[in-house]
């Protein structure tokens, strides 16, 4: 049986402010009309495989698990990490939940957050491995470089079988311009995909002769892991002490069963803006135009609009994204400080390295529409057949506006119904409740006021997502 296994952990700030740690690249369309999650499942379609375990952080199951519910996918688990550890115990978790219903599952193990041009050759690069896996090899599959790219690792090859497939002789870390050149030319090393096929059972084998305490760690948050909902919580304590450590760093450099699948594929992993550009339809002048974009004489460069006009005359060479809350500026070959910018937003605790204007909830989204001095409007929507937390606030009264749709209001001992102009206050210190009883999404307004207007000030009595107080 083979089982793909979507690691979906990253928080993916070199691409911010469209990539944000509460609602990370892998959520987004950045590559195609599908999330990058979707993307990488919809990929695995023409082989014959089970449903799938996802693996991923506490805050962004339910976004996993709506983006998975949207291509009809019933996944086998989406295993919720108590804290990232890296990819060594992520894959870990994954292995001892497969054998535990199949001793002989072979896993597909995937980025979510990864771009692949061309997916009827990613299908034939997996079926030429599978066997090479069923008999115990822990195959990786390496890029063949079309450039001499320096923000890849690199895999050496070893000797090549009669199947087309190598040994694995080393993994090899970013190197500088010139050796990437050496690299390209030698023809002897391919990118490090981050991408593998193995067997589940091996991979446990090789995990506990290489790295016993990541090994003894998982194998116990797994034996004490309980079901909530439709996920899987591995034991935090257990968790916790496990080590943090990469596949390659603690299996896979050590292993003397590793082998190297050739891919060629049109692969990124679109880990800048830059490389967005790359994999990017581009017009003949270079440009990467997205959104609401008016451009005179520019040329190679991305300019993307999420909610406003763009307007550039004689620009080159530049990344300029807009969101309803930032821009980021950017010369395409200086991207990679991206990430510097995001680590001073964080430390200057400011809320745009973390979250967009919208705020996705397993309910639905708010976003922030005006904000003053002891007031806020929000704009709320709620899916068909969502509630909200019974909960109240010691802080704040709100008013709400329904402006689209029917809303089940819950104020204290009352329940009624709120249908378009019609509005509710809900007093301070008073239990409430908002839900959508129809097939259509309910949007409002929120007026808060009050002294604290922070999310923190929430008490919650009763939560379908579990989120009780």
């Amino acid at each position: 049986m083979l089982i793909p296994v979507l690691l979906s952990g990253g928080v993916g700030s070199r691409l911010w402010p469209v990539s944000r740690e509460a609602y990370p690249k892998q959520f987004l369309a950045l590559a195609s009309e599908l999330s990058m999650l979707q993307d990488t499942m919809a990929r695995t379609s023409d082989l014959e495989s089970a449903p799938p375990l996802v693996i991923c952080n506490d805050e962004h199951r339910f976004m996993v698990a709506e983006q998975l519910r949207q291509l009809s996918v019933d996944p086998a688990a989406i295993i919720l990490e108590p804290e990232g550890r890296n990819t060594a115990p992520a894959v870990a978790l994954a292995a001892f939940q497969a054998v535990a219903t199949d001793p002989d599952a072979l896993l597909l193990v995937l980025p979510a957050d990864h771009v692949i041009r061309n997916p009827e050759s990613f299908t034939q690069a997996v079926k030429q491995g599978l066997s090479k896996a069923a008999s115990g090899a822990l195959m990786t599959f390496g890029v063949v470089p079309d450039a001499a790219e320096t923000g890849y690792g690199y895999l050496r090859l070893g000797e090549r079988d009669g199947d087309g497939l190598f040994a694995l002789d080393s993994f090899v870390e970013k190197p500088d311009a010139e050796t990437a050149k050496q690299y390209l030319e030698s023809g002897q090393y391919h990118w490090n995909s981050g991408m593998f096929l193995l067997s589940a059972s091996v991979y446990l084998d090789e995990l506990k002769t290489h790295a016993p305490d990541i090994h003894s760690a998982c194998e116990r948050a797994m034996a004490n892991a309980i079901a909530d909902l439709d996920f899987l919580r591995p034991d935090k304590e257990a968790f916790l002490g496990c080590p943090s450590d990469s596949i390659d760093y603690a299996v896979m450099e050590r292993t003397q069963r590793g082998g190297v699948i050739p891919l060629d594929c049109g692969w990124s992993d679109v880990g800048a803006w830059s490389t967005l550009w790359q994999v990017s339809e581009r017009d003949g002048d270079g440009n990467v135009l997205l959104g609401d974009v008016m451009i005179e004489g520019c040329s190679d460069s991305y300019l993307r609009s999420e909610s406003r006009l763009i307007a550039a005359t004689g620009i080159k060479n530049l990344i300029v994204v807009e969101t309803p809350d930032a821009i980021l500026v950017a010369d395409r070959d200086e991207v990679q400080n991206v990430k510097q910018i995001v680590n001073r937003l964080k430390a200057e605790g400011r809320s745009e390295a973390s979250l967009h204007q919208r705020v996705y909830r397993p309910w639905g989204s708010y976003e922030s529409l005006i904000e003053g001095d002891r007031f806020q409007v929000k704009r709320i929507v709620v899916n068909p057949g969502q509630t909200l937390s019974l909960q109240m606030h010691h802080h704040r009264a709100e008013h709400w506006i329904v402006v689209h749709g029917t809303a089940e209001v819950t104020c204290e001992d009352r329940v009624f119904t709120l249908v378009e102009d019609q509005s509710t206050y809900i007093p301070l210190g008073h239990k409430h409740r908002l839900a959508n009883p129809g097939k259509i999404p309910v949007e409002l307004i929120e007026v808060q006021s009050g002294s604290y207007l922070g999310e923190d000030d929430i008490v919650r009595f009763e939560d379908v997502y579990g989120r009780s107080s």
